[in-house]
């Protein structure tokens, strides 16, 4: 197996960045949600995953203005908003502009606030229930409450899951294969299977046929020059059914999605609780290095 493409994504929820090559620590990619949106009002850190609030973020993209270097403070970044318009994260106006552009009082953070909390949205799909997307528990150590339409909503507080003080969800690194997304085309030609949607920082090819990383959590092994364990499946949700980028040349909504991982790998994950709709795998870095596109992932073991 080998590196296909490597993505980070400087600011959360929105679009990232492909590169040829990066540092990789216990905090993932160099610079991988480095920032976040944090709504002032009900002092959540914005997240794609409750697309009644924040779908809009998909709109936008994110890139560092330099290379990020080991060792040194990360460079600024440069968001691009869905009019095309561009503002560097140290811009004096950056705040009041995103504020406007999403219809709510946010403002861009490096840190998490103490205290502050992430959500996410577990629709009702036709013909799917949503106990097929995530068991009735939801995960343990989170709250839960139903938005009007009824569809229920999960909280919980920032780094609970993942690296302290960061705003990743779960994990710090996210590995998915070729060979899950063309099992995945197989199963529902007509659904669009477009890497892009599943936002992972290490896209690998030339694997075997089939869900292929249900097989590797509690095995370790290593991508060019870093060590990791892979820790478990990685959970969808209904972010992987939205829009993202400009109509042209971006991700169309499509709910089939969801629908079809949930329908044919649904798996068991002690973790965290449940049978939930996976596609993908998480990790943890054991021993810091670089992965380049064109390295090879060892056999997991």
């Amino acid at each position: 197996m080998t590196v296909l493409s490597l993505h980070r994504y400087p600011v959360k929820s929105m679009l990232g960045e492909s590169v040829e090559r990066s540092t990789v620590t216990a905090r993932g990619l160099l610079g991988d949600r480095a920032f976040a949106i944090y709504d002032e009002e009900s002092g959540t850190v914005a997240s794609a995953k409750v697309p009644r609030l924040w779908a809009g973020l998909l709109e936008f993209s994110a890139r560092f203005a330099a290379d990020p270097e080991p060792g040194r403070p990360l460079p600024e970044v440069e968001i691009r908003f869905p009019d095309g318009s561009m503002l560097r994260s140290d811009d004096e106006g950056v705040d009041t502009a995103l504020s406007a552009a999403l219809g709510r009082a946010v403002r861009l953070i490096a840190e998490p606030p103490e205290g502050s909390q992430f959500e996410e949205v577990w629709p009702e799909f036709d013909g799917l229930p949503v106990d097929q997307l995530a068991p009735e528990g939801l995960i343990e150590g989170t709250t839960a409450r139903r938005e009007d339409s009824g569809e229920r909503v999960s909280r919980f507080d920032v780094s609970a899951f993942g690296a302290p003080g960061t705003f990743f969800d779960l994990s710090t690194l996210h590995v998915l294969t070729d060979s899950t997304l063309d099992r995945l085309r197989e199963l529902a030609p007509d659904a669009d299977f477009d890497p892009r949607r599943y936002r992972p920082n290490v896209l690998l090819d030339g694997t075997a046929p089939g869900f292929v990383e249900n097989d590797w959590p509690g095995s370790e092994a290593r991508i060019g020059a870093v060590d990791l364990r892979y820790s478990f499946a990685t959970m969808r949700c209904v972010m992987t059914t939205l829009a993202q980028g400009p109509k042209a040349s971006g991700v169309p909504e499509d709910r089939n999605t969801l629908r079809t991982v949930a329908k044919h790998n649904r798996i068991e994950i002690p973790q965290v609780g449940g049978v939930w709709a996976c596609a993908g795998v998480y990790a943890d870095v054991l021993a810091d290095g670089e992965i380049a596109v064109g390295d090879e992932h060892t056999d997991p073991a």
